[in-house]
């Protein structure tokens, strides 16, 4: 069966399945809201869900500070492998059962210094800006698009965004920005406008909480989870959509969803017309 294709985010270099893998759940099982309790899985779980990943042609992990363990397990599992695209993140630590957000330029060259430390990295693939909400104020008042843009510049980064909650921040990030990360699903269309404006902008998009966070019970269909796909993925300026999950079988019935619904919105987007070719030039070859 095929792969999951790659798209690839505007001029930076970096090109990344369409189907990428969250991380949350490998280093972190507290204050999330997924609807049941769960353990956090030993390193030959984590490996075989990599494998899976991988031979699906999945080469998306995203990971946050604010994620547990999750970056130190993924640096001793995967470490510098350039097959792995990593997504991480700036502005938000979790310890004690809280979350605490900074967005100084000390504090966002930290955090990927720390990321970089402990995913065993020269470079983050992709470093996004894990907001708490404020994306307007965070991106006007703080020093976090700006010390993202430096970091890029001097190699730590290949490609920066906002991982967002409002509309308007999204649309803003796109200004300034590669990649808008941002809520799409069935239940939640509102992000509407920040997907078409990355389109016209030629900006990548990485969808979260897809499958709403595992409350797809709620959806009046008989295939909830290839409902979800279908409707994210019909919309053409997804770069990729993220699911986090522990579970092999949910992994796998993911895979076979989203080639699915990738195939299936091939199938209905409307053929580009072919590039017209410019006449050629005549010689006038008449005797004067």
């Amino acid at each position: 069966m095929d792969n999951i294709p790659q798209n690839p985010i505007a001029d930076t270099g970096v090109r990344l399945s369409a189907l990428g893998l969250g991380t949350v759940k490998f280093g972190r099982r507290e204050k999330v809201k997924y609807p049941r309790p769960f353990e956090l899985p030993d390193d030959a779980t984590i490996r075989a869900l990599l494998e899976m990943a991988r031979a699906a042609g999945i080469n998306l992990l995203d990971t946050a500070p604010a994620y547990g363990t999750a970056q130190k397990r993924i640096g001793e599992l995967v470490g510098d492998d350039p097959e792995w695209v990593i997504c991480g993140k700036v502005g938000e630590q979790f310890s004690g059962g809280a979350s605490r957000y900074d967005y100084s330029a000390a504090a966002v060259s930290a955090a990927v210094e720390e990321s970089l430390r402990e995913l065993r990295r020269d470079a983050l693939d992709i470093a996004l800006i894990h907001s708490n909400g404020a994306d307007e104020d965070i991106i006007n008042n703080t020093a976090a698009v700006e010390t993202l843009q430096r970091l890029k510049a001097q190699g730590k980064a290949r490609a920066i965004g906002l991982s967002g909650k409002t509309v308007a921040g999204g649309l803003l990030a796109l200004k300034s920005m590669d990649v808008v990360m941002c809520e799409y699903h069935l239940g939640d269309a509102s992000q509407l406008p920040v997907l078409q404006a990355a389109a016209a902008a030629g900006k990548a998009v990485l969808i979260k909480k897809g499958l709403q966070s595992g409350h797809l019970d709620h959806a009046n269909t008989a295939d909830p989870v290839q409902a979800a796909h279908n409707h994210i993925f019909a919309q053409s300026a997804v770069t990729a959509l993220v699911i986090g999950t522990i579970n092999p079988r949910h992994l796998r019935q993911n895979i076979a969803a989203a080639r699915r619904a990738i195939a299936r919105a091939a199938a209905t987007r409307p053929t580009p017309p072919p590039r017209r070719r410019p006449p050629r030039p005549q010689n006038d070859s008449r005797v004067v």
